[in-house]
């Protein structure tokens, strides 16, 4: 196993557990512990993860990784989410994108949709993101909104009050969600207060509101509410969502689609 194969595995295992100890790793990855000691020292010089005595726990206090080393998890099912989510979009409406990796590949399913390849504009994207602003920049087609703000590395999303300022001058037809937990109670939500506060004012600013997110993302909770459950008008997940978890968002009023 190369290098780059294992930090990738050792940043997702430690997005599933938060922590992880040198031996434990070495198993799990059929390496020496002495390698997985040098790694866990190559990832903290990057501030990937901070090291502790015997292993490592995730940079930074919200458990979160940047986007890069986050977007191969669960691709598949990502990527079947966001084409159903970008069929949802139709041709000359406004749409709110927040950051995620399900919410980028919701911006690559739209760059690529033939009925959106001309249009003055074929579709108008407001967004806080700046890596799905650098993506579909390059479509002229599409008229792209960029929000000000202070960025925040982890998610490459703009927040604070001067994204604030330009989300209360626009309407949007659709707001897309990206969440880290959906739940019937607690409703959807985000680690980072920051971003949950600009995610709650596209919610706002938005005739109707779709939550991309796979189903790993449903009965979670997070420190950040976004929004009520009965605030979101559809869920795309996909098939492996626990029935009964649909079945309680459902009751809240959210149409769930599953791919």
């Amino acid at each position: 196993m190369s290098r780059d194969a294992r930090w990738k595995a050792l940043l997702e295992l430690l997005v599933d557990r938060g922590r992880l100890e040198v031996e434990e790793a070495a198993a799990e990855l059929g390496v020496s512990a002495a390698t997985i000691r040098r790694d866990f020292d190559g990832l903290a010089e990057q501030q990937m993860l901070v090291r502790t005595r015997g292993g490592a726990v995730v940079h930074g206090v919200s458990y979160e990784l940047p986007l890069r080393y986050k977007t191969a998890r669960r691709a598949t099912e990502k990527q079947r989410v966001a084409r159903a989510v970008a069929a949802l979009v139709a041709p000359g409406e406004a749409v709110g994108l927040t950051g995620g990796t399900t919410t980028t590949e919701v911006a690559r399913a739209l760059a690529v949709r033939a009925d959106l390849a001309s249009g003055t504009p074929a579709l108008t994207v407001v967004t806080n993101a700046l890596n799905i602003a650098n993506e579909l920049a390059v479509r002229p087609q599409f008229k792209i909104v960029l929000t000000g703000g202070v960025a925040r590395p982890q998610s490459y999303e703009l927040v604070g009050p001067l994204a604030d300022g330009v989300l209360g001058q626009v309407t949007l037809d659709v707001a897309v969600l990206g969440v880290v937990g959906l739940d019937a109670a607690h409703g959807a939500a985000a680690h980072d207060e920051a971003e949950a506060a600009v995610n709650r004012l596209l919610c706002e600013r938005a005739e109707r509101v779709v939550v991309a997110a796979d189903s790993t993302k449903l009965g979670r909770r997070a420190f950040a509410r976004i929004c009520p459950a009965g605030a979101v008008d559809t869920l795309v997940t996909d098939t492996a969502a626990d029935p009964e978890e649909i079945r309680r968002l459902e009751e809240t009023g959210v149409r769930v689609v599953t791919v």
